[in-house]
């Protein structure tokens, strides 16, 4: 079993989502962010009691950014050709099996993957006890 070379605590700021202005009103008006621009706009203009924007000091710490909860960072792969960059950073990635490789190709990625000891995040994904 591969482990991280190191673990570090992963420290969100905001866990919230940041909603949509005036989406809690109007059904037409979806959650998903989007920038206030109106002139009169008074999320906009950041008055006290309006929802809070993001901003770029919600972002996360360069060391834990894009870092699974299992200590590693992803990265896709779609063929065993690419298993072979992880090589050398088995300890700092794993690899996440592409959604549009066949359940053969994904077969023979799992065993080089574990030949080469790259730990795959998806190995279950799309497999079948043989019969």
């Amino acid at each position: 079993m591969v482990t991280p070379a190191v673990k570090h605590t992963i420290v969100k700021k905001r866990t919230a989502h940041f909603k949509r202005h005036q989406s809690n009103r109007f059904m037409r008006v979806g959650e998903s962010w989007r920038k206030p621009k109106g002139i009169d706009n008074g999320m906009r203009r950041r008055f006290k009691g309006t929802a809070p924007m993001p901003k770029i000091g919600y972002g996360s710490a360069k060391k834990t950014r894009n870092l699974l909860p299992n200590g590693f960072r992803k990265f896709t792969v779609s063929n065993v050709r690419e298993l072979s960059l992880l090589l050398m950073h088995n300890r700092t990635y794993a690899a996440e099996i592409a959604h549009n490789v066949s359940s053969k190709k994904r077969v023979a990625i799992i065993e080089r993957a574990a030949q080469l000891n790259v730990k795959v995040i998806n190995a279950g994904a799309r497999l079948r006890s043989q019969e």
